[in-house]
């Protein structure tokens, strides 16, 4: 990640340093290393030279967003834990996502879905990291910004909503239905796939 950054860092400065020599070129203001001037064809090649290497070592790292609604909860009160087959299907996400090497972990603010993030929290080290679902559009923006493996807790209306803001596909989850894992992975240039595992017990019981 911090090799990735370096190599961004190195192509905006050669890319400005090309763009410069361009427009000199085009001015007719022949460019010189010490007293030789070169002709044009030679600027041009220069500017190919410093140009190339900015693009063959840009950042090439696919973003991967695992998202999954909270596991099962105890009542329907506002702000409940997890029932004990929700800590149980909690458990079970944790182990389906040792190595997945995940880089962030994001979770609303709230008792059920702080409880399903925690286990891969404890097992990984990382810092759960809270969102607000209120704003999920600036939200899919960070996302996108952040090159990594991400798991987002959310919830039923939430998450298909993230989904297709993240530019995947989903349907509309049950009241009932825990069971959903997507795995949405964001190209480099922009494009999106998306993956629906199932896993654990379909309904709530």
């Amino acid at each position: 990640m911090q090799q990735n950054t370096y190599l961004l860092i190195a192509s905006c400065i050669l890319g400005l340093v090309a763009a410069m020599h361009l427009v000199r070129a085009i001015r007719g203001q022949p460019l010189t290393i010490g007293s030789w001037k070169m002709p044009f064809w030679a600027s041009l090649l220069w500017i190919l030279v410093v140009t190339f290497p900015a693009q063959a070592q840009a950042p090439n790292e696919s973003t991967v967003i695992y998202l999954v609604r909270h596991a099962e909860k105890v009542d329907d009160s506002r702000d409940p834990p997890l029932s004990e087959l929700g800590l149980e299907r909690a458990l079970l996400l944790a182990q389906m996502l040792r190595d997945a090497d995940l880089t962030h972990l994001h979770s609303t603010d709230l008792e059920r879905t702080r409880d399903t993030a925690n286990p891969i929290a404890l097992q990984t080290g990382l810092k759960v990291q809270i969102y607000n679902p209120q704003h999920l559009t600036e939200f899919a923006g960070l996302l996108r910004s952040i090159p990594g493996r991400h798991l987002v807790v959310g919830h039923s209306n939430t998450t298909p909503q993230l989904v297709r803001l993240l530019g995947g596909k989903s349907s509309e989850i049950a009241d009932d239905e825990y069971d959903r894992l997507y795995v949405l992975t964001i190209q480099p240039m922009g494009g999106a796939t998306t993956v629906l595992v199932r896993f654990g017990t379909p309904r709530a019981e």
